[in-house]
């Protein structure tokens, strides 16, 4: 991701705003929200809705009111109101897309029922704010060291100040119910802050700390998505995985989200095919599923007492053996319904372009070499011979 301000730098090498999402232009945020209605005008007699939303570290974002009709756009650091004090944050969205956001997260459309924004950060608010988002990661280890100390099961992931430094939010992941009454003590004596427990989930974390995947790419939750949903064993079950936990869990521990991104397809494809513990009656005996290819729409079926001969079967002919078994039918085997596989002999690699062969530098070197070394030798000599006698 990049923008304006950081995508590129000198001869076209990446130059980086290490702002960590706090650029000028907010291009580098992964929640970030385009403004497709920006260049829009509201009709006569509307006026513009008042709600704007604004993001904190780690995409965290609420919505605010803008009671004192600021001219606000994306990208602008304003004062909001926060409890006490007031806190530091980047505007993410304005206009009529803040309606559509707050009704998608299911908050109140009443814009005096938010709380307010202040005014435009001056150049202090940002430099306190800055100063109190470095400090963040010395206190992050003092507070690691202070929790293992006292013997609490618990992983402080993440610290956040408020904008003014007048209280700091410690995110914590655990797996069990911490008693922190004696830690927060610690903490305020230590830091001299007001302070503000939060527990997440695992993958919250992930999401927060982000990382790299078993794909090779950047985890989806630090990137781009923005909901959890529940992941079962059951989705990998329809997909034919192997429910092993180290492959199917992610970096939060966790099952991988992206195990619902082709379930709805899984799912659509499985209507045809019948259940796997049907057994196919025939005169050589009964017939059980072994295996399923989804996609090819094949069924490979085995003879109870013959479990090691696997005969592949597309789904219509088994449909057709079960329509019939349920007429009191039995066919007579499993291989007149067997799919024919044709073998077509195809050439692995063919010399088109006219390449050289690979071996060209294995084979010995020819005869023509070996005559212009004689023949090189034979000089010498005569060279040799003849320095001699004009010696003698």
């Amino acid at each position: 991701m990049g923008c304006t301000s950081c995508a590129t730098g000198a001869n076209g090498q990446p130059k980086g705003c290490k702002n960590n999402g706090t650029c000028g232009t907010d291009g580098c945020n992964k929640l970030t929200v385009f403004d497709w209605l920006s260049n829009m005008s509201l009709p006569d007699n509307m006026e513009p809705f008042k709600g704007v939303e604004v993001r904190f570290k780690n995409g965290r974002k609420h919505f605010y009111q803008n009671s004192e009709n600021l001219s606000l756009s994306m990208g602008d650091v304003v004062a909001t109101e926060a409890s006490p004090g007031h806190d530091i944050g980047i505007v993410t969205l304005t206009g009529e897309l803040v309606r559509v956001q707050m009704k998608k997260k299911n908050e109140r459309l009443s814009v005096d029922a938010l709380p307010k924004i202040y005014r435009k950060a001056s150049q202090k608010d940002i430099d306190k704010w800055q100063s109190c988002r470095d400090k963040e990661p010395s206190i992050q280890k003092q507070s690691r060291e202070i929790a293992i100390r006292l013997g609490l099961k618990m992983k402080i992931s993440d610290i956040e100040y408020q904008g003014d430094g007048s209280k700091a939010i410690f995110y914590y992941t655990a797996e069990e119910r911490v008693d922190f009454r004696q830690l927060i003590k610690e903490f305020a004596r230590t830091f001299n802050t007001r302070i503000e427990m939060k527990q997440v989930g695992f993958r919250q974390e992930a999401a927060r700390l982000g990382g790299i995947g078993s794909c090779g790419r950047e985890l989806c939750c630090s990137t781009w998505l923005t909901d959890f949903r529940s992941v079962t064993t059951s989705a990998a079950r329809y997909q034919q995985l192997s429910l092993n936990p180290l492959k199917l869990a992610g970096q939060c521990g966790k099952l991988k989200c992206c195990l619902n991104y082709e379930l709805d397809t899984y799912l659509e494809a499985l209507k045809e095919f019948p259940k796997t513990d049907v057994k196919l009656q025939t005169e050589k005996g009964p017939a059980v599923c072994q295996k399923i290819d989804i996609f090819k729409g094949l069924m490979w079926f085995s003879y109870v007492k013959e479990g090691m001969n696997w005969l592949e079967l597309s789904v219509e002919n088994v449909n057709k053996i079960i329509a019939l078994n349920k007429k009191g039918t039995k066919v007579a085997s499993l291989e007149e319904y067997v799919v024919e596989v044709q073998e077509s002999k195809k050439e692995l690699f063919s010399n088109v372009v006219g390449q050289d062969s690979l071996t060209r530098f294995d084979k010995p070197r020819g005869k023509k070499r070996n005559k212009r070394r004689k023949s090189r030798n034979k000089r010498k000599k005569r060279s040799k011979n003849r320095n001699q006698k004009n010696n003698a």
